[in-house]
């Protein structure tokens, strides 16, 4: 067991090898040389990363190169750019490695000092520079709160954690503030739940805290099940203690002393990142019977979830940390009442966690200073669909759509045009272009029909279908739906029937009329979140898209995406006969004699855009 003392201590030794990683920071006596930092965030590593930090360091160590520091770290956010390695403190940024480059960057890099040019992102300053990543479009909006570490430290180091400030906010909440003032000062800071629905936490902590039991538990929500969403695992794959450290603030706040984190078995990286953490906290005596001999108890375990999407429901969550199916309870009583075994129990999601420590070390001031009158803080999004730049971003609350999609994601590829964003997931709805100068807080998306959700965030583009969006949407839920009650199993399941007759052509005007009905029943009438907020797809793109919804009626999708209204077609004066359409097309479509035209059987054609993509002339189209 580590003391406060000797925890300062480590925290001193630790802080300039943290401190130089940064551009332009000045190297310390004694301390390395330069620091490689390599992403070990899932995307990456599915790309090799983890080769790429093998080889790097096997390249240093065959070179005897000792004053050069390697770190695998987590996410640094520009996803499809990676596999991500950056050089500080010069900050040279390299994008899209491969394990094959790992000679070239130790040789001439991090040896010969000459940045491997060919691998740097691409993008330069008026000068015609290199930027550096912090001063790249994509991060320079950003503001990284609840991400400050990932990127930066070793997740699986707790000494780099420390060198952060870490576990110093617990140290001040246990040591110098009572319970009460603990939960006033997350009150006053405004932090609203990031898990979708924008709870007050401060309220839920009170409730929690008020409630009478003789155990209580704190739970930590990171089943993240909306498709496209990427937050909360990556925040406990970069930076795993900074969970830990806010639910045993959490857990002194209300007078819990166990703590679960409830997380998905298929996000094998952070589970194993946090079994790390966890382990090296019991050991510093940071967890246990009395956490950093501050006379406070609190231990934590860890559950692993087997995918279930309504399982981030917060009472189907408790269901299934208990061995049960995962389906949603009758509230009241709420959870703060009645909740994991029956005690009263707070739940709150990953990144609602990932603010706590720095409201406790900033003071509710500061964090209320950023975003809107209503929506305090940052909120992290996974900016995913059509754009150049897909990633995970931070920013105020109150920056505009336009902000994310155009200056942060880069705008749609190929020139283009933005159509619509979702948010929320499954939960949400589409923005239409006409909307992109929308601040992104929790009003101002209930306006306009959609939601924060957890904050995953989908660019769609011209040639995306609005009503075909819904339909993949509305098809998930029905998927994922528990079936406890009849609103959500049934009407979700008739509502889907409805919508593909849409993208066949066979539904009327009075269907759509049907299906909005349907909708707010649905919405009315499910016990749970996933079954009030299923409709929400469908309505809002029935708001904003409605011509579109009306066009499938009369047989047509203009985007041309709905196989069932699309027919593709063989332009006699561009077609040279070069067969290669008739040789790629698999149920033999395709007919026609060498240099001439060919003509495509629609009868016969399966409409999977094969011919179309193999012509050489570009004589096919739909």
């Amino acid at each position: 067991m580590k003391t406060l003392n000797e925890l300062q201590e480590i925290r001193d030794a630790n802080k300039a090898a943290i401190e130089e990683r940064n551009e332009g920071a000045a190297v310390t006596a004694g301390q390395p040389r330069l620091h490689v930092l390599v992403c070990g965030g899932t995307g990456c590593t599915s790309g090799n990363s983890t080769s790429i930090y093998d080889k790097i360091k096997a390249g240093l160590a065959a070179a005897n190169v000792t004053d050069v520091n390697v770190i695998m770290t987590g996410c640094f956010g520009l996803c499809s750019k990676g596999p991500i390695v950056v050089v500080y403190p010069d900050g040279s940024f390299y994008t899209h490695v491969k394990p094959e480059d790992a000679d070239e960057i130790v040789s001439s890099h991090l040896i010969g000092g000459t940045p491997v040019e060919r691998l740097l992102h691409a993008e330069k300053d008026a000068s015609g520079q290199m930027k550096s990543i912090n001063d790249t479009d994509f991060y320079r909006s950003q503001n990284r709160v609840v991400l400050r570490n990932c990127g930066v430290i070793d997740p699986e180091n707790i000494d780099e954690y420390l060198a952060k400030d870490g576990y110093k906010a617990y140290e001040k909440a246990v040591g110098s503030m009572t319970q009460q003032q603990v939960i006033d000062e997350i009150k006053r800071s405004g932090l609203r739940g990031r898990g979708g629905a924008g709870f007050p936490t401060g309220n839920k902590w009170q409730f929690t805290h008020d409630a009478q039991g003789d155990m209580k538990y704190v739970v930590c929500n990171a089943d993240e099940g909306d498709p496209g969403a990427f937050m909360d695992r990556s925040l406990l794959e970069g930076d795993p203690h900074a969970v830990i450290e806010a639910m045993m603030i959490a857990g002194y706040a209300v007078g819990a002393e166990h703590g679960v984190i409830y997380v998905r078995a298929e996000y094998p990286i952070a589970v194993h990142r946090l079994e790390v953490a966890i382990g090296q906290a019991r050991e510093y005596g940071i967890l246990g019977d009395n956490c950093l001999g501050l006379g406070h108890k609190f231990d934590l375990e860890l559950r692993l979830g087997a995918g279930a999407f309504v399982c981030g429901e917060e009472t189907a969550l408790l269901n299934s940390s208990e061995g049960k199916r995962g389906e949603p309870r009758q509230r009241p009583p709420f959870p703060a009442v009645k909740g994991l075994f029956g005690k009263p129990t707070l739940i709150n999601n990953v990144e609602t966690y990932g603010n706590i420590t720095q409201i406790i070390l900033n003071g509710a001031d500061w964090f209320a200073s950023i975003g809107t009158e209503k929506s305090k803080g940052t909120k992290v999004f996974a900016l995913g669909g059509k754009l150049e730049n897909v990633g995970l971003v931070e920013i105020p609350m109150g920056t505009t759509l336009r902000t994310i999609v155009e200056d942060i994601g880069g705008g749609c590829p190929n020139g283009k045009k933005f159509k619509a964003a979702q948010t929320g997931g499954p939960s949400g709805g589409c923005i239409p272009a006409s909307l992109i100068d929308t601040p992104i807080d929790y009003d101002s998306l209930m306006a306009i029909g959609s939601m924060m959700g957890s904050g995953g965030l989908i660019v769609m583009d011209e040639n995306n279908c609005m009503v075909d969006i819904a339909k993949f949407f509305l098809e998930f839920t029905v998927d994922e739906s528990c079936g406890k009650c009849t609103p959500c199993r049934i009407g979700n399941k008739r509502l889907l029937e409805m919508l593909d007759k849409v993208t066949k052509g066979e539904a009327t005007l009075e269907d759509l009329d049907k299906m909005e009905e349907l909708c707010y029943y649905i919405k009315e009438n499910s016990l749970c979140g996933l079954g009030q907020t299923a409709p929400n797809p469908v309505l809002s793109t029935l708001r904003y898209f409605r011509d579109e919804y009306e066009a499938h009626c009369n047989g047509k999708c203009p985007a041309g995406v709905c196989k069932a209204l699309v027919s593709y077609k063989v332009d006699p004066d561009k077609c040279i006969g070069c067969t290669i359409c008739a040789r790629n097309c698999p149920v033999n479509a395709i007919s026609g004699t060498v240099k001439q035209p060919h003509v495509i059987d629609s009868k016969k054609c399966i409409k999977c855009g094969v011919c179309a993509s193999k012509c050489p002339k570009g004589a096919i189209s739909k």
